[in-house]
């Protein structure tokens, strides 16, 4: 691995740590997405996936929040906030699980857990 990979993995590593600890302290994923953004074109294409990866992740759990926010009057809305607690943290364990076997993300695409 050189230098610009094992970077770019330690880069996208705290970015996963960021979105979690974003569950609670939401600024940190704002942090993490800036990172990803900068980051995302600028390494090996396996560690780009995660990137793109970490984009869509904050995104679709942002979409998540605001309609779990608008439907909070309902019993749903915070149901769907649960929901997208674990949603960001499993995502980002798998992640993390496909990151340190230098793997790139499995099913990028989706809007579910990978």
């Amino acid at each position: 691995m050189n230098d610009n990979t094992e970077t770019g993995t330690s880069v996208a590593k705290v970015i996963y740590i960021l979105y979690i600890v974003g569950t609670i302290i939401g600024l940190t994923a704002v942090i993490g997405l800036v990172m990803a953004y900068v980051n995302k074109d600028e390494t090996d294409n396996w560690l780009q996936t995660h990137y793109r990866f970490q984009i869509r992740t904050f995104w679709i759990g942002f979409l998540y929040c605001v309609i779990g926010t608008l439907t909070l009057q309902l019993f749903f809305g915070a149901l769907i906030l649960i929901f997208t607690f674990f949603w960001v943290v499993i995502r980002c364990a798998k992640g993390l699980k496909q990151l340190e076997n230098q793997q790139p993300v499995k099913n990028l695409e989706s809007w579910f857990f990978t």
